[in-house]
C-alpha cells in the first residue's frame, strides 16, 4: 500500500495587521465569462471581497487588464469603495505579477499576507497566486469572489492553488479569520452589518 507524503504545510492564519487585499480584473466586460456561479451572487461576492478592505482597513491594490477594450473598466462600486487605492491598468500582461508597477504597489504595502480574487479563477487568480507563493507570500484566495467558465475549471484551478500552498477560502472564512474574536474591533458591531449585506 502506497503511503502519501506527510502534509508539510502549516496552518496559516490571517493577521489583519499584515494583510493586503488584491482586486484582480473585476471588470464589467469580464463578468460574462463567469458561469460557475449566478451573476447576482457573483457580483455580491465581488463587492463583499472589496469591502473587506474597508471593514479591516487593509491596504488595497486593484488592477485591470486592457480596460480600454472589451474587458471594460473595473466595477464602479469597487472603485468608489477604494478611491485612494492604486489602480494598475495592465496593457498586456496576463499574470498581474509580470507587471512591474503592480509588483511595486504590492511590495510597497510591506505586508506578507495577500488576499486575492479575480476573473477568471484559472488564469487571473491562479497565475498571480502561484507567483506570490514563489515570492514567499502567504496567499489566501477568496474562491467566492473568483469566477470562471465552469465548476469543473474552478475546481481544477482551486486544486492547483491548494497543491502549491494557497489557502482557498470563502469570504466568510476570510472575514472571520481577520476578525478572530467577535469582541475585537472590528468585531460584532462592524461585521454584523457587513455579513447582513
Amino acid at each position: 500500500m502506497a503511503h502519501s507524503a506527510p502534509n508539510t504545510l502549516k496552518h496559516q492564519r490571517l493577521d489583519k495587521d499584515d494583510a493586503v487585499l488584491l482586486i484582480i480584473d473585476h471588470q464589467i466586460g469580464l463578468f460574462q465569462l463567469v458561469k460557475d456561479v449566478g451573476p447576482v451572487e457573483f457580483k455580491n461576492a465581488v463587492l463583499a471581497h472589496a469591502a473587506l478592505g474597508k471593514v479591516f482597513n487593509l491596504p488595497t491594490v486593484m488592477t485591470t487588464s486592457t480596460d480600454n477594450g472589451p474587458n471594460g473598466p473595473m466595477l464602479k462600486e469597487v472603485l468608489e469603495m477604494h478611491p485612494k487605492a492604486p489602480l494598475i491598468r495592465r496593457q498586456g500582461e496576463v499574470n498581474a505579477w509580470d507587471n512591474k508597477e503592480f509588483r511595486d504597489a504590492v511590495k510597497a504595502t510591506g505586508k506578507k499576507q495577500v488576499i486575492i480574487a479575480g476573473i477568471v479563477t484559472d488564469v487571473c487568480t491562479t497565475f498571480l497566486a502561484l507567483s506570490l507563493i514563489e515570492e514567499g507570500y502567504q496567499v489566501f484566495a477568496n474562491s467566492e469572489a473568483s469566477g470562471t467558465y465552469s465548476k469543473r475549471i474552478a475546481d481544477e484551478a482551486n486544486d492547483r492553488m491548494r497543491a502549491a500552498g494557497v489557502n482557498v477560502m470563502s469570504t466568510f472564512a476570510v472575514a472571520a479569520d481577520l476578525m478572530r474574536d467577535w469582541r475585537h474591533t472590528p468585531g460584532y458591531p462592524e461585521l454584523s452589518p457587513y455579513f447582513d449585506k
